[in-house]
């Protein structure tokens, strides 16, 4: 539903995509043939339509002297009037990943490693604050970070030109005043927030600051800014209108297509009025285009050719505004500027970011005294964006006065305005057709900004089949939180199933425990972390139901552990790319002394690729007690699950050593995922050997159970969901539904 009120938003202003190079109009005298202006109105996806009108122009010898555009149109007209050819950015809108373009996050493989490990456990996707004693939304659902950043890069060549008319072709952008309701048109300052403010659909694209107004999409205001492009001293008129056409009767039927039918018309109504105000001489365009979905950015070629198609069908009216192949050479020369890399003098934080400087200096002083690095300089800033506390963080680039080719690199980085605390949720729901059904409903707290290093304090709540109650303090120990030290205290209770040889569960325990202590650890880049630490348990142990082989009992553990993590996938719900891995070993150590009871390790490695649709996991895990005979059943591994032998119960199997490999495939089916907040849907398999040993060395292929399982899943806000039938080389199945549960 989300997806078609964003399609009727996005008919008054949509998306971006951008480049570049600087150069002068001369407006105070006519030439000899009439100046031309192109009106390029909003209309999401459907903009794309404009590039094909700017080839055809191009084909028949039409200069263009003004450009005026709202949203979409914005965004082509923006990028026309920077220098760059209709071919240019045709290429760069085939180039550009749309549905990644139009998510804040860096993808998964770049985010701090400490956002990674929240991905574990919470994966409901919901941005929720509290602050001044409320909870808090942000204010829109797409920040539009990574949306600055592609228009930042592509105007970078002009991002000195101070006024609009000394652009390769004068232009300007329509926004609207979140405030007052007002059109705002743009004809100066930074071209790259021009373009960012005029395509911010209200309620989908956070606003943008600019000048000390909040502006949104244009198309609310002026859709079609023909008034606009008549006060830039031009003759004649090309209006492009590829706004959404009004839908008949039989297709509003429901609520979301009557809200867009209600948006549509408002943003028609005021176009309406400013077509009527053309003369005979000047030349509208209008595309058709009924299946093109403002929405649906998979369809900017066929908008293209369509725009393209449009403007050959009036091609008798516009070729009367041609010029002579010679005349059209010199105004392309005109509009041609060289291009040179800047050169970084000083990296610095705007006066409103003054509370960030040390942390941009940490990420963004390697830049100084160097040639701009658009590389490094987005690797740094996805880094920083990815610890996940910044509502936006941008640049601009600020000539030095007397220093040719050197400029300043200023940074504006503006805090999450719904935090700096922050609530994060997550759901497991595990049912196996058996009687056996778990759930598991959790909490995050997080308070960040607790000092100057980015210290965070965490509280966890667990509440169903095993409740927890936890809390970590995280102290960085540096800006860019290499090294860190972490205090945490956890009390929980857990269930621990006891099954009979033939696998069916006779009991259960009820485990009780306060677990507390200590880790010293290293951050080594997005990817991995290395941590060391102690930690204390004490708890007991407590007959639930049935008939349990092991009495209750009172412990205390103490426990020394080495952990090495590390975490490249790009998905933990259906990771399509990376690598993970965990390597793990732990001594316990007597309750009453720190004499050596049992050490273990443990490894975990997955690596997931894909071509296409189709991805393949290659999975193993293994562990072991290296001193089995000291060792109690609560030490034991567990196995059995879904995807951890699939054709038996959940932790069924347990022992003093394991292993299991597993090979699983899953293919994306239907359409789910292609349009914007649409859920993508998979179906799959996977192949898995596997057992649990008493002894290390019966550890042995063939003395591994050989399961499968056939599943569907769907990657929902809420997590990933799973149907899943498992079966067993023994002979036995099972069946599982599941909520939140990922790889």
């Amino acid at each position: 539903m989300l997806a078609c009120l964003l399609g009727g938003l996005l008919a008054c202003g949509a998306r971006p995509a951008a480049s570049q190079e600087p150069g002068a109009i001369a407006n105070d005298s006519r030439p000899a043939r009439p100046r031309i202006g192109l009106v390029l109105s909003g209309g999401g996806a459907r903009g794309a339509a404009h590039v094909g009108v700017l080839k055809t122009l191009e084909a028949l010898h039409v200069p263009v002297d003004a450009i005026a555009g709202t949203s979409m149109g914005a965004v082509v007209g923006g990028l026309y009037a920077s220098g760059m050819s209709a071919a240019e950015i045709e290429k760069e809108l085939d180039t550009i990943d749309w549905e990644d373009a139009f998510r804040d996050r860096p993808q998964r493989s770049r985010l701090n490693f400490r956002r990674k490990l929240e991905d574990r456990d919470f994966l409901v996707q919901l941005p929720l604050g509290f602050r001044e004693g409320r909870f808090q939304l942000p204010r829109g659902l797409i920040q539009g970070q990574k949306l600055t950043q592609l228009l930042r890069e592509l105007t970078l060549p002009v991002s000195h030109v101070a006024s609009f008319d000394a652009l390769p072709t004068a232009f300007r952008a329509v926004a609207t005043d979140l405030e007052t309701g007002a059109a705002v048109t743009l004809k100066d300052g930074d071209l790259a927030s021009a373009l960012r403010a005029s395509l911010s659909a209200p309620g989908i694209f956070a606003p943008v600051e600019r000048e000390g107004r909040l502006l949104v999409d244009g198309g609310i205001a002026d859709n079609l800014p023909i008034a606009v492009i008549r006060e830039m001293n031009v003759d004649r008129l090309i209006v492009v209108d590829v706004g959404n056409p009004l839908q008949g009767r039989d297709n509003l039927d429901d609520v979301t297509t009557v809200a867009n039918q209600m948006i549509a018309i408002m943003v028609r109504r005021e176009g309406q009025k400013q077509l009527a105000t053309l003369s005979p001489d000047d030349v509208v365009i209008t595309p058709e285009m009924p299946r093109v979905s403002s929405y649906d950015f998979s369809s900017l070629p066929k908008a293209m050719r369509l725009g393209e198609q449009a403007a050959v069908a009036q091609q008798a009216r516009l070729a009367g505004l041609s010029v002579s192949p010679a005349e059209y050479a010199a105004y392309l020369a005109a509009r041609e500027h060289p291009v040179s890399v800047p050169t970084i003098r000083e990296v610095r934080v705007a006066a409103e970011s003054a509370g960030f400087a040390r942390q941009v200096d940490d990420f963004f002083g390697a830049l100084e005294n160097k040639p701009l690095d658009q590389t490094l300089l987005r690797r740094r800033a996805n880094r920083y964006y990815g610890q996940g506390l910044l509502e936006s963080l941008d640049y601009r680039l600020l000539p030095v006065p007397d220093d040719s080719g050197r400029s300043d690199m200023e940074f504006q980085v503006r805090p999450n305005s719904w935090g700096p605390t922050y609530v994060r949720f997550g759901l497991r729901l595990q049912d196996d057709f058996r009687g056996n059904t778990s759930f598991d409903a959790a909490t995050r707290v997080l308070f960040t900004e607790l000092n100057a290093l980015g210290a965070e304090w965490i509280w966890d709540a667990q509440v169903g089949g095993n409740p927890r109650l936890g809390t970590q303090l995280y102290l960085p120990l540096s800006p860019r939180r290499r090294w860190f030290i972490e205090p945490t205290a956890l009390f929980q209770i857990r269930a621990v199933p006891e099954y009979d040889d033939d696998e069916s569960q006779v009991g259960e325990l009820r485990v009780r425990s306060i677990r507390f202590g200590g880790s010293l650890g290293r951050e080594m880049g997005q990817s991995a972390e290395l941590r060391a630490g102690l930690e204390r348990e004490i708890g007991q142990s407590r007959v639930r139901l049935g008939d349990v082989s092991d009495p209750p009992l009172d412990f205390t553990n103490n426990e020394l552990f080495t952990r090495f993590t590390y975490d490249s996938l790009d998905s933990v719900a259906f990771p399509r790319s990376g690598e993970g891995i965990t390597a793990q070993w732990r001594r316990q150590l007597s309750g009453r002394s720190l004499d050596r009871v049992s050490d273990s390790i443990s490894l975990d490695v997955r690596i997931a690729r894909s071509w296409g649709r189709n991805t393949f996991i290659a999975w193993g895990s293994a562990g072991t007690l290296l001193n089995d005979e000291f060792a109690d059943v609560r030490s034991y591994f567990p196995l059995g699950g879904f995807l951890n032998l699939s054709g038996i119960s959940a932790n069924s199997l347990s022992g003093p050593h394991y292993s299991i490999g597993r090979l699983v495939y899953y293919r994306k089916v239907g359409s789910g995922g292609e349009g914007f907040l649409n859920v993508p849907m998979y179906a799959g398999m996977s192949l898995e050997a596997g057992n649990t040993w008493t002894k290390r060395t019966d550890m042995s292929l063939s003395g591994a159970r050989k399961d499968m399982s056939l599943f569907f899943g769907l990657d929902t806000f809420v997590g990933p969901a799973w149907f899943a039938i498992g079966l067993d080389s023994h002979g036995k199945h099972a069946f599982y539904l599941s909520v939140g549960r990922g790889f």
